[in-house]
């Protein structure tokens, strides 16, 4: 069943049709989540709130077929308000780094030790990029999303949302090389 169908089916009374979103989107908005601040707590409460304020507000979404984009902005703002509640950039642990979601298992131990130290520089490099610039880049090549669905979800011109990846990137790609990081680094496949 589609999205769509699926708040439609809330919006009429079916409260199980909610329980379904919920399934289909919460490990995709916690992984957003943990790639910002690189902590399952964090991640966690971010997602917790996201589907609280989903099901507060979901009678304010007007086009049921966004409503992947609308739960993204959800989790967004939900983020940068954590943000500035905590009034500074969050302390990334390495321990929280090496604990990250991974889709594939390493075939031996020293496969799993490069894939972390690769996990922790790049989220320390990313943690160093301004947040509109990183919430781009989290989206667009951890989350998977086109740069449409990503304007929609910062309401923002699709050339905004281009230039902040294009500039997150460049910035990246700087702070690698004053770390003296090559792309062989992140090549452990």
């Amino acid at each position: 069943m589609e999205d769509a169908q699926l708040v439609q089916d809330f919006l009429g009374g079916n409260h199980q049709a909610f329980n379904v979103l919920i399934k289909r989107w919460q490990d995709k908005i916690h992984h957003f989540a943990y790639r910002y601040f690189a902590s399952s707590d964090d991640a966690a409460e971010i997602t917790q709130k996201t589907f609280i304020k989903a099901y507060q507000k979901m009678n304010t979404l007007d086009d049921a077929s966004k409503f992947g984009s609308w739960l993204y902005r959800i989790a967004n703002n939900l983020c940068l308000d954590e943000l500035k509640r905590a009034g500074r950039k969050r302390a990334t642990s390495l321990e929280a780094l090496k604990t990250a979601p991974q889709t594939e298992v390493a075939s031996s131990a020293d496969e799993k030790l490069v894939r972390n130290e690769a996990l922790v520089l790049l989220h320390k490099a990313l943690l160093q990029l301004p947040n509109d610039q990183r919430m781009v880049v989290i989206m667009k090549e951890y989350e998977g999303l086109t740069f449409r669905e990503i304007s929609e979800v910062l309401d923002e011109s699709e050339n905004t949302v281009k230039s902040r990846m294009y500039y997150g990137l460049r910035t990246l790609k700087k702070t690698f090389d004053s770390w003296n990081i090559n792309q062989e680094v992140f090549n452990y496949d």
